[in-house]
């Protein structure tokens, strides 16, 4: 069925993604049956959930997040949406210095895609004039395989490491959606490129990457200064953290694409608080409640409370043994 001529179609909606200053923009079509993507997606993450992969992260097994549809009745259409967040900054060699991931040296990136979220939502509530479509819309918020839908809507692909890598800006992209009930053309789905490279699965210092497009949490770096809320980090991983205090990015650094297509992200928010790009060990290893409540003001790192930062920092400081 052709769409009314008084709502937006799929190029005015992916126009005004770009507008409000998205990077990449494109659309899936919700089917009221399930694609064959989509069931091979969603057979990926049962069998990732089945083997454990996920740790202590229970929030992933979320049955909203295997059936979109249960996230918006009658959905339609998902615009998938990213921003580029790269900067040319390097970490400090520094042994006295912590590492902090590239993510969260700016402002905290929730912050920054819901605004511009929700003004996509608010101009496609108007666009249609009238007509009554119902919507929500995340950024790393909701029950929503964000990566596996961005291949889908043609963005990039999900690669070895489990990141989706874009041919724009390599894997230095975060990802948004908006769902809506409103019918639109999709794009095409974007093929993969990882080819035979194995760099991001050798890199890795704690095997976190058993075997290709799988990750498992219990022995990733980023999950255990990010997520997990134990009074110490597991003795297997401590003498692998080369410094890394919050987050990892390894599997990126060493990634081909990432290091042939990243470029300087348009967006003032991403760049680095000069706090983050070389703090030191020593003082987060004597973070204070007041210390971390001003340090990280506006931070997606305010997820990782005092007393993991503390612990982040003197794990560390302890000598590899």
């Amino acid at each position: 069925m052709a769409p009314s001529r008084d709502l937006p179609d799929r190029q005015a909606v992916i126009d005004q993604a770009l507008a409000l200053g998205f990077h990449l923009a494109g659309i899936v079509a919700l089917d009221a049956d399930p694609s064959d993507r989509e069931t091979e997606a969603v057979g990926h993450l049962q069998t990732w959930l089945d083997q454990g992969y996920q740790a202590d992260m229970g929030w992933m097994a979320n049955p909203r997040r295997q059936d979109i549809r249960q996230v918006l009745p009658g959905a339609r259409s998902l615009i998938c949406v990213a921003l580029n967040y790269y900067t040319p900054h390097s970490h400090s060699p520094d042994p006295s210095h912590g590492k902090i991931s590239r993510y969260a040296w700016g402002r905290d990136y929730h912050r920054v895609l819901h605004k511009r979220l929700k003004a996509l939502a608010n101009w496609l509530t108007t666009a249609a004039h009238g007509h009554s479509i119902a919507l929500r819309y995340y950024a790393d918020t909701g029950p929503v395989q964000d990566k596996a839908w961005a291949q889908q809507a043609g963005l990039g692909w999900v690669a070895k490491n489990g990141n989706l890598i874009t041919r724009q800006y390599g894997s230095w992209v975060f990802l948004g959606e908006l769902i809506t009930t409103l019918a639109l053309e999709p794009d095409r789905p974007h093929t993969a490129h990882c080819g035979t490279c194995t760099r991001c699965i050798e890199a890795c210092p704690t095997g976190a990457i058993p075997q290709p497009y799988v990750v498992d949490a219990n022995r990733c770096i980023a999950y255990h200064t990010l997520e997990n809320r134990a009074e110490t980090l597991p003795a297997e991983i401590t003498p692998h953290l080369q410094n890394w205090v919050a987050g990892c990015d390894i599997c990126q650094d060493v990634c081909p694409w990432n290091q042939r297509f990243a470029q300087p992200t348009t967006v003032a928010d991403f760049h680095p608080y000069p706090q983050n790009l070389a703090p030191k060990l020593a003082d987060l290893a004597n973070l204070s409640e007041v210390e971390w409540h001003d340090r990280f003001r506006a931070s997606a790192l305010r997820r990782i409370k005092p007393a993991m930062w503390r612990r982040n920092a003197q794990a560390a400081q302890t000598p590899p043994t």
